[in-house]
């Protein structure tokens, strides 16, 4: 998810570095801070948050005027998700996570890792207390108690065997060199789905795993295309898409195999939205929203070739988190 973005922010993430070595500040109250990048958006049941460049997060009841909140972070942050109206969270670079118990007015620093220099990509809960951070290189972290204490999980059952076997051995001969190795071994994981009876995990490389138990165990699913995954979504009627780097987008229904979609577009794909009726939005970089509805894609494109990093629908709305900001887009029916 919105990986490469994030990549070529390189200068962005040093200065933040910089400035939070010592002691993370607060976000600075920028005038226009809607027209700043912004890289996830959520409706929370009562307003939109959007959240994105050094610790902004800014909330909505209109999609016209936007309050920027209080965020103790300057990081680049690059996902929201909220369990209920009040409760949410965002993450971000330095492995930071922040936690709102008011709607995403207050937010409070729950965990920052500034020596592990790798960004969190994506965060989900599925209850108040349960919740996942996942992010470069493997990250994955698992709270239990609402994001009090983050628990570092290494997930070595989506190892390909020979690494497996590797780290085996050098963990016994090499303790040093075993903890060196699975801080970059595992792809990024750019992003976790609840999805109808599982959890979806995709990101680089190709991965696609699933865990049927909550997260306590996961599967590497069969590969089906070598390159980064950014998002997945599943609809009521089961059906699942796939997408990511260059405009690569693959569905299925129930257990059938995996279909690769034709598109000659090679923008990458950030976010799935499923519209219900409408089908769905693949939300891409250079400004390019692909539909796709019963096998047909289509393609919008936007004048301003902003890249695109997520959508919420939103009183008959479409509200995206983009490079330079809130866009606001009416639906037709």
């Amino acid at each position: 998810m919105k990986y490469l973005l994030y990549a070529g922010l390189s200068t962005l993430a040093s200065l933040t570095f910089v400035l939070s070595a010592a002691e993370p500040l607060p976000a600075i109250s920028a005038t226009k801070a809607d027209k700043t990048l912004l890289t996830d958006i959520e409706f929370n049941g009562d307003k939109l948050v959007a959240v994105g460049k050094h610790g902004t997060v800014i909330t909505s009841t209109d999609t016209k005027t936007w309050h920027q909140a209080t965020v103790p972070t300057q990081v680049l942050l690059t996902a929201v998700n909220f369990i209920d109206s009040q409760q949410g969270w965002a993450c971000g670079h330095d492995a930071t996570i922040i936690n709102t118990t008011d709607g995403g007015e207050q937010w409070q620093l729950q965990h920052v890792k500034e020596s592990l220099d790798k960004p969190c990509l994506d965060i989900l809960f599925n209850t108040k207390q349960h919740g996942f951070a996942v992010g470069a290189y493997g990250m994955f972290y698992e709270t239990f108690d609402g994001g009090l204490n983050w628990n570092k999980r290494f997930l070595d059952s989506l190892l390909f065997a020979e690494d497996r076997d590797y780290l085996n051995d050098l963990k016994e001969t090499d303790p040093q060199g075993y903890e060196a190795e699975t801080a970059s071994i595992l792809p990024h994981f750019n992003r976790i789905f609840k999805a109808d009876n599982k959890l979806m995990l995709v990101g680089e490389m190709g991965l696609l795993a699933h865990s049927v138990d909550n997260g306590k165990t996961w599967q590497r699913d069969e590969e089906i295309y070598p390159g980064s995954f950014f998002a997945y979504g599943q609809n009521t009627q089961g059906e699942e898409l796939v997408a990511g780097l260059r405009g690569n987008i693959f569905t299925r229904t129930g257990q059938t195999h995996w279909q690769h979609i034709s598109n000659d577009k090679t923008a990458t794909i950030n976010s799935i939205l499923d519209t219900g009726k409408n089908g769905w939005l693949l939300l891409a970089n250079s400004g390019v929203i692909f539909h796709y509805k019963d096998g047909s894609l289509n393609l919008e494109q936007l004048p301003d070739g902003k890249s695109i990093l997520d959508a919420v629908l939103f009183k008959k709305q479409l509200v995206m988190a983009s490079e330079n900001g809130i866009k606001v887009k009416e639906m037709t029916p």
